[in-house]
């Protein structure tokens, strides 16, 4: 929640589909591009695009790409335009370079020697200005400020030792790997396949889906003769929705091609020699559904179990548990199952009013949080409330909620958050403010209970930086997530 009352966002969500078996396929690929996408909404909301296709020699590419939410992005009429694909990639923005404009919507086509291609981009390129100036260089001309165009015409290009008749991806991809290490998931559609690859430190995340029949979704039964297709997905989450079976994630720096004959293989591009995977935990703390799965464990799952880890590090006496909806609950769960208090909802979202709603006037201002939340009242009135959430960011949201909380009869709110401090902006597609406006760099982290009106307070050793207080606790600590 504090992520999203600062304005902090994901850049974007991509999906691909290639249908299995003979072509044209009776597999709806335009309807299940869509349906993967409603799915990663929640990665960005800006604008949505998919390109679909033949997978014929030529190829014929049929493109739509359209402003807002998914459901607005593709009325049906755009979905007919589409239906005769075999093969798609698509994308949901949600812009962190570039502004928000129809000519920066994803996936991005350009024609090349050897034919067209499309890529759709998840990340951001930590070097861009300096590879926008080399392919200008090139005598490249770029129209948008994306660095998903960027890394189109980075592809583009011809690396050494290439035949001229022979495109080879694999060398394009990995001279693409060369000049820019992080950060980036690519969907990359050529002719009849569609290359996932994924940047060496897996700072963004990318999994594949096994399309079977819904009679054998659930179960383990299911043979690679029944396989309808294959998906590529930002997060596992989408799979469910279009009738996939998770089949396993994109590894760090490899290159893996997926075809109508199936997914193989082609490369690992390996780290720097000891440098560490660097996925980025974000992921884990907000941005992804909670039912999606990383290194082999569920982010609900993992978000439990920091609450459990919090009731460890970080008891207090109160009467009850809740959460600042919604990224916080599993933490606010797996509290209260650890420390043996009852759970309850103490906050009504409103989830109707955006950021851009309305306009704020001085009476809305002093509203502050009761447009987006309403109190239950009944559920805490007279008692003690540990309050779980997500992060501290700024440190000006959490106020707004204790005050409200007090003023609707809780005698104490206890303050309880599930991931560490936040020190950095970050360079790597997530909007993070300056570091001179994140609250853990300013002098008031050190009686951060003060700062934003729980009381006294004092700071824990266990396991990293941690306040806690009576009356209003505090606890800002470094955990694992496994």
């Amino acid at each position: 929640m504090e992520f999203e009352e600062s304005g902090i966002g994901e850049e974007c969500g991509v999906f691909g589909c290639v249908a299995a078996g003979e072509w044209p396929t009776q597999l709806e690929v335009a309807q299940v591009l869509t349906l993967g996408l409603v799915a990663l909404q929640h990665r960005g909301q800006e604008s949505a695009g998919i390109v679909t296709s033949n997978g014929a020699c030529p190829p014929i590419y049929t493109a739509h790409k359209g402003m807002g939410l998914v459901s607005t992005a593709f009325p049906p009429e755009a979905l007919l335009k589409l239906r005769y694909g075999n093969l798609g990639i698509c994308h949901t923005r949600y812009s962190t370079t570039g502004i928000s404009e129809l000519q920066n919507c994803q996936p991005f086509v350009v024609d090349t020697l050897h034919g067209k291609i499309a890529v759709a981009h998840n990340g951001e390129l930590v070097n861009a200005h300096a590879l926008r100036k080399k392919v200008m260089r090139h005598g490249v001309g770029l129209s948008t400020s994306s660095d998903s165009e960027l890394i189109t015409q980075l592809l583009a290009l011809t690396p050494p030792m290439e035949e001229l008749d022979a495109p080879d991806w694999v060398a394009r991809i990995k001279n693409l790997m060369s000049e820019t290490p992080t950060s980036y998931s690519l969907l990359v559609m050529f002719k009849d396949v569609i290359y996932a690859v994924r940047d060496p430190y897996g700072n963004r995340p990318l999994c594949i889906g096994r399309l079977v029949p819904i009679s054998k979704l659930h179960s383990p039964a299911a043979e690679e003769e029944d396989t309808e297709g294959w998906v590529v997905s930002s997060e596992s989450c989408s799979f469910q929705s279009i009738g996939a079976k998770y089949y396993r994630e994109v590894l760090p720096g490899e290159i893996v091609q997926i075809s109508k004959h199936g997914i193989k293989s082609l490369s690992v591009v390996p780290r720097p020699e000891g440098d560490l995977p660097a996925f980025c935990i974000f992921e884990y703390v907000y941005f992804a559904r909670p039912d999606s799965i990383f290194e082999g464990q569920m982010v609900y799952t993992v978000r439990q179990r920091c609450g459990r880890q919090l009731a460890i590090e970080a008891p207090t006496d109160a009467d009850v548990v809740s959460t600042v909806p919604e990224s916080a609950t599993p933490a606010a769960l797996g509290y209260a199952q650890q420390s043996g208090l009852p759970y309850i909802e103490v906050l009504c979202k409103n989830r109707y009013v955006g950021r851009t709603f309305i306009q704020p006037n001085t009476r809305l201002r002093q509203l502050g949080v009761a447009k987006k939340f309403g109190a239950l009242t009944d559920n805490f009135a007279g008692k003690r409330v540990v309050l779980i959430d997500d992060s501290i960011v700024r440190g000006n949201t959490i106020s707004p909620i204790i005050k409200l909380l007090k003023e609707a009869g809780a005698t104490e709110v206890h303050i309880r958050v599930a991931s560490p401090p936040i020190k950095f902006p970050c360079y790597m597609g997530i909007n993070i403010p300056t570091k001179e406006e994140l609250i853990a760099n300013k002098p008031e982290f050190k009686d951060i209970a003060g700062y934003i009106g729980a009381g006294q307070c004092s700071v824990s050793d266990c396991g990293g930086p941690a306040i806690s207080c009576p009356g209003g606790n505090c606890l800002t600590t470094r955990r694992k997530t496994r």
